[in-house]
Parts: structure tokens; sequence; C-alpha cells
């Protein structure tokens, strides 16, 4: 009998062994080479904020808000526009949209109100913007659009659809437009799976009447191949060389916000690369990444880039919003 359970043990432990040394390939694999030339570069160029031509670290409005998880994109006059949120003396989150001159000063323009939170801004092709946010309570995505940059500055939106759950009961938001295509918006977000724990999700908007929701689970297992094992959140389009890709957010543990880490997913091979980011001070954890192509304040093309620093594996003096851009 003693020795029937030794080799049951044995037989446990061997599966056990080749079951983790599997899973140590599978993700040894997900790191051996770049996803894509253009990802490689992203990550050569967002990797080392001490070699930036220009960044600031908890970066705030004129008012003194934070501008947590700011996305930034510039006009055709070349000012360049922030939307961002704040969280508030009355304990809820404010949107917000601001403008700059140099990237580093930023003067708030209008608040977009109370629970709304997670912004994203595109330009319609059109003169006009759209906004996407999550609002709450009972967190969604709501978009709105705007007819010129005068309305967006001034919070006249010109139409507006809230969408509504489809994939959670519980939450679905931080949205982010990936394309604006005549009467078409297309977005991806989150989703509150299982009422636990967010996934990706990828959504189209049709007419400000139709929403079209669905798990985007190719991004999920580019994510999950990294052993991210908590949320996977927010994220971003960007274009570079000509190639578009995703810059996006994964959480190694859920709960622990100093395992937030960034990755540029290729959208053709389906795989992720993971950003080893450098600051002046040594900061582990970044979250809400965006990317865009911009003329700097020098009036050179340059790529800019903002990510959040979380309290949790800040640095001393680097947390909240880091903005910083790399001449191209």
């Amino acid at each position: 009998m003693t020795v029937r359970v030794s080799r049951t043990v044995l037989c446990l432990a061997v599966a056990l062994a080749l079951a983790a040394a599997l899973l140590l390939a599978h993700l040894a694999a997900a790191s051996s080479a770049p996803a894509s030339a253009a990802t490689a570069r992203l990550a050569a160029l967002a990797g080392d904020v001490t070699a930036a031509d220009g960044h600031r670290y908890d970066t705030r409005d004129d008012t003194g808000r934070t501008m947590d998880a700011a996305q930034i994109t510039q006009t055709p006059g070349g000012t360049y526009l922030a939307v961002y949120h704040s969280l508030l003396g009355d304990g809820r989150f404010h949107a917000a949209v601001a403008t700059s001159t140099d990237l580093r000063h930023w003067h708030r323009r209008h608040d977009f109100g109370p629970g709304t939170h997670q912004a994203s801004l595109a330009d319609d092709g059109r003169g006009g913007y759209v906004l996407a946010y999550e609002k709450d309570p009972e967190n969604h995505i709501a978009v709105r659009a705007y007819d010129g940059e005068a309305s967006l500055l001034t919070g006249r939106a010109a139409r507006a659809f809230d969408a509504p759950r489809t994939l959670s009961r519980c939450a679905e938001g931080t949205p982010s437009i990936t394309a604006v295509r005549d009467d078409t918006i297309e977005l991806t977000g989150h989703y509150r799976a299982g009422c636990d724990t967010d996934r990706q999700l990828r959504a189209t908007l049709t007419g400000f009447r139709t929403w079209h929701a669905a798990p985007d689970e190719r991004l999920d297992r580019a994510l999950l191949a990294w052993g991210n094992s908590g949320n996977l959140g927010d994220r971003a389009p960007v274009e570079l060389d000509g190639q578009q890709m995703l810059f996006v957010e994964g959480q190694r543990w859920r709960g622990d916000f100093g395992s937030w880490r960034t990755y540029a997913y290729d959208p053709v091979s389906g795989r992720a690369d993971r950003l080893d980011i450098t600051t002046h001070g040594g900061s582990r954890a970044f979250a809400n990444p965006s990317a865009a192509l911009v003329t700097d304040p020098q009036g050179r093309p340059a790529l800019l880039v903002s990510l959040f620093i979380p309290g949790q594996g800040a640095a001393p003096g680097e947390a909240g919003q880091l903005v910083y851009w790399h001449k191209l």
C-alpha cells in the first residue's frame, strides 16, 4: 500500500513538473522575439523616460487637479488637447478636457460632471470630435459627439449615446476609440467578466443608435501569456512606422496596483511585447497607457507617451500622471 501511494505521489509530482515546464516554455515563447518590428520600435522609444526630449511627472492642470489616465492629441492648429479624470472632494471621478501649448502646463476648459472617468477622444474626420468615457453609477460606456473644438471645450454635445451593458451585469467601461468611419464608431473597452475580473471587449456604435459589443479573447490571450492573472484594462491605439498597434495594460495580480505593466500588442500576429520602462527614480508600475504622433513644442515630429504611475510601485515624486515625448 505504501509503495502504491508513493508511486501515485511520484506520478503526480512528475505531471506537475511537466505542466510547470510547459507553462514556463509558453511564457518564454511569448517574450522570446518581438511581436513585430513596430512593437519593438515602440518599446525602444517609450522604454527610457530619462532619454526623453521632454517630460513631466505628476501632471496637473492649472487648478491643481490631477490629470489621471490622460489621453493627449493635437489639433490641426497645433494646440494639445488632453482628456483625463480626477477624484474630487465629492468622492466622485470627474472627466475633463484641458489645452496646452507646451505639454507641461495645462488649462482646464470643461468638466464633464461627476461619475465620468477613463475618457478617450478622437477626431471624427469632419472637423468635430467623438468623446467616450466610463460613467457611473451602473458603470457603462457613454459616447458624445461634438461639432468642433469650441463645442468640445464648452461641453456642448450634438449627439449622445449611453451603451447598454451586454457582456457583464456589473460593469463595462474604460473605452478607447479606435476609429471613426462615417457614421460608425469603433471602440475597445473592458467588461467585468463574471462580475469578478476585467477582460477586453470590442464594440461598434452605428448612427448613435445601434450598439454591438463582443469579448476580445485574442487580446486577452496575448496578455494572459505574460502571466497577468489580474485585470486586463485600459488600451489605446497607436500608429508607428505605418503600423497599427494597441498600447495596453495588464495586471499581474488582482488587487496589487504595483503589478500593473504595459504592453505593445500587434493585431496581426496576436502577440504582445512587454515594455520595460526606466524612469528617473526607478518606478516599477505603469497603467493607463496611451501614445500619439504629434509635433513637439520645438516643431519636430515626436512620439508622445502618457502613463499613470500608481502610488504602489512609484519612486518618490513620480506617482501620478507621467507625460513624455521623444523626437522621431
